[in-house]
């Protein structure tokens, strides 16, 4: 019986010091069947002629593995898709999904390292599971633009596995209430994505709407062992969220939360919900867009949860109170201490 193909979906965007240590990590895979497709979403640096340069040196082969001339083997040729005008991540990956063939993929951003077996164990354990599962999960181990060691998602013990309970099966409400999936480790199926349209591209990011929509319907799997090398690099898409006046993701999540108040079933979904709109709303008022906190209190007022704190916030947003500075010095004492701390 013929391996599964694997899509991987690489997504680059102004990458250029970054995307060889990626590709390559997709090369040396110890697992064969895979599709490799590139999306350049109009980078503005290198970025472009650097993936050309590594593509002129692809060997269409049956083995995925390093010769000893350097010369790198795929068993398809992969598909470089150079977008000409900057779409966001959402649209990006839909135009690679639009021709993407496996049964299984893994959106890949271009920073980011899998270690050489990640994708073979991560099928392995799909091919294991009923249908009813949509996403395998793991562990990473966080770096930074040098590729040293920062930490691990999750802490690890002597062997390597995490030392704290993973929500895996149904996880919508967990899902609902905290971040615990490293959104570079997850494999998913490829029909699931398809059902959905792939990525809601009128978002500014694409996770927590993808974990929503999936978690409602199908299950999800934790591996416990690390797959991926998360790179942590400054100005990254996921440090928007704490921008003064020039968070996009706001709103973005404001949309995905009036999806998952539609999709709620329970009152402890609506409590897990109301808590995540609650800390939104203190972000929006903290980085000043203060529009979204009355919009986010209006959706707590449908969830029966305002507080005299979030009463006492939008008094202060109806008057545009600054305290920006206060929360950014916060934010840099807390990243100190947590450096320290490592």
């Amino acid at each position: 019986m013929q391996a599964p193909l694997v899509s991987v979906i690489c997504l680059c965007y102004n990458h250029e010091k970054f995307v060889v240590e990626a590709l390559r990590s997709v090369f040396l895979q110890t697992y064969s069947n895979i599709e490799l497709i590139i999306v350049d979403d109009a980078s503005v640096d290198g970025s472009v002629k650097i993936i050309e340069e590594v593509l002129d040196d692809i060997d269409v082969s049956s083995t995925a593995k390093e010769t000893q001339n350097k010369v790198f083997k795929l068993p398809k040729p992969p598909v470089f898709i150079k977008i000409q005008q900057n779409q966001g991540n959402c649209k990006a990956f839909n135009a690679g999904l639009k021709i993407a063939q496996g049964k299984y993929i893994i959106d890949l951003a271009a920073d980011d390292v899998l270690l050489d077996d990640r994708i073979e164990k991560q099928v392995l354990l799909f091919e294991s599971l009923p249908k009813e599962y949509a996403v395998v999960f793991s562990n990473a181990v966080n770096i930074n633009e040098a590729g040293d060691i920062l930490n691990y998602h999750y802490p690890v013990d002597k062997a390597g596995k995490s030392k704290v309970a993973v929500p895996q099966g149904n996880v919508y409400t967990e899902v609902l209430s905290r971040y615990f999936i490293n959104t570079a480790t997850m494999m998913m199926r490829t029909d699931t994505l398809q059902q959905m349209g792939g990525y809601n591209e009128d978002l500014s990011y694409e996770d927590f709407d993808f974990w929503v929509s999936t978690s409602r319907h199908y299950l999800y799997k934790y591996q416990d062992e690390v797959t991926t090398m998360k790179r942590v690099v400054r100005n990254s898409l996921s440090s928007a969220f704490y921008r003064n006046k020039m968070n996009p993701h706001l709103e973005s999540t404001l949309q995905v939360f009036y999806k998952a108040f539609e999709l709620n079933t329970s009152p402890s979904e609506n409590l897990a919900l109301s808590r995540q709109v609650s800390y939104h709303l203190r972000l929006a008022f903290y980085t000043q867009h203060f529009d979204l906190v009355f919009s986010f209190n209006d959706l707590l007022k449908k969830l029966n949860s305002t507080t005299k704190l979030t009463e006492t916030i939008v008094l202060l947003s109806k008057n545009k109170i600054n305290v920006y500075w206060f929360y950014h010095i916060y934010h840099k004492v807390k990243r100190w201490f947590a450096s320290r701390l490592r």
